[in-house]
């Protein structure tokens, strides 16, 4: 099993930055791609950014060149560099890991605000 925890989220101005943490933990070899998605109050949940094993990554085209998805092994952890903020990326986001041979993995998602 795979086990997810995020942080990071939190109140910041529009045009501000927050970098959000994706900390797994259990059997971490068996995950092969990792990505960030976000649900606003009243709509679907949305991709934002994934990254593979051999750091492929994409973005969804309304983050792409403010939002930076990136790896560090050695902690077992993914993040979410997001620059210059705006009011409609105000969400819930949430870590996910794709796992070989089991069901993905979610965290239960960090709250970013994004309100002057």
């Amino acid at each position: 099993q795979v086990q997810l925890v995020e942080s990071g989220g939190g109140l910041v101005q529009p045009g501000g930055s927050l970098r959000l943490s994706c900390a797994a933990s259990g059997s971490t070899e068996s995950i092969y791609a990792s990505g960030w998605y976000r649900q606003a109050p009243g709509k679907q949940r949305d991709m934002v950014a994934t990254i593979t094993s051999d750091d492929n990554t994409e973005y969804a085209v309304s983050v792409k060149g403010r939002f930076t998805i990136f790896r560090d092994n050695a902690k077992n952890t993914v993040y979410l560099s997001m620059n210059n903020l705006a009011p409609e990326d105000t969400a819930v986001y949430y870590c996910k890991a794709q796992i070989v041979g089991a069901r993905d993995a979610w965290g239960h998602g960090t709250l970013v605000t994004v309100s002057s």
